[in-house]
């Protein structure tokens, strides 16, 4: 067994994520992560996934009901490895606007807003389906990303998008509704991405594969 297989892979479990495709591709490329809702499993993983699909506000909730949210910002200031995908991407951020404003995590500056269709742009909302990301830095070689030379397509399901603060953290922009909006941010121990990996194929495996590297 490699140094890779041997890493301790927790998947928070908050009781409104996507879990199991999620847990599937992780198996796929031969791990075994944990499903976890306690914060104690936290201090010990040598990576965390956090998903998420459904209301911002409610996940938040949820977060705080199970106690998880002081051990999951402090395993990431421990510089631990942390993916966040689709909503747990969202949660990273200051606020966000779906159904009112409602405070995030506070990890990464910046917010949430909804899509809105301008003149001339009749892109359903929410997005579902397949969408390029396009590098926002000048190459992806020191990232999850690095296998793609130029863009590729992934598997989107979302009627809001985040907004950073600062630009340096966008990793990905993908244009829909008259924007490029940012796909994927990758800060220190960070990496999170609006797109789902686990529905994106042969690519969206590599992804996970290379972010454990």
């Amino acid at each position: 067994m490699s140094i890779l297989n041997k890493k301790k892979i927790v998947i928070i479990d908050y009781q409104m994520s996507n879990l199991f495709s999620v847990v599937r591709a992780i198996e796929k490329i031969g791990h075994t992560p944990k499903l976890s809702s306690s914060g104690k499993d936290l201090k010990n993983a040598d990576a965390v996934i956090l998903p998420g699909v459904g209301a911002f506000n409610s996940a938040m909730k949820n977060l705080n009901k199970l106690k998880l949210i002081k051990p999951l910002k402090d395993y990431i200031d421990s510089g631990g490895l942390f993916m966040g995908v689709c909503l747990g991407l969202q949660l990273l951020f200051e606020e966000s606007e779906e159904f009112g404003t409602h405070s995030g995590l506070g990890i990464i500056d910046g917010r949430v807003k909804k899509f809105n269709n301008t003149e001339g742009n009749n892109n359903p909302i929410p997005q579902i389906g397949w969408n390029k990301i396009n590098p926002s830095i000048q190459n992806w070689n020191s990232t999850p990303l690095k296998d793609f030379n130029t863009s590729a397509w992934m598997y989107f399901v979302h009627s809001y998008y985040v907004v950073p603060q600062n630009e340096e953290v966008v990793l990905s922009k993908t244009p829909y509704c008259g924007l490029h909006y940012c796909s994927s941010i990758k800060k220190d121990n960070i990496f999170a991405t609006q797109f789902h990996p686990e529905k994106s194929g042969e690519l969206g495996l590599k992804i996970y594969e290379n972010w454990l590297k």
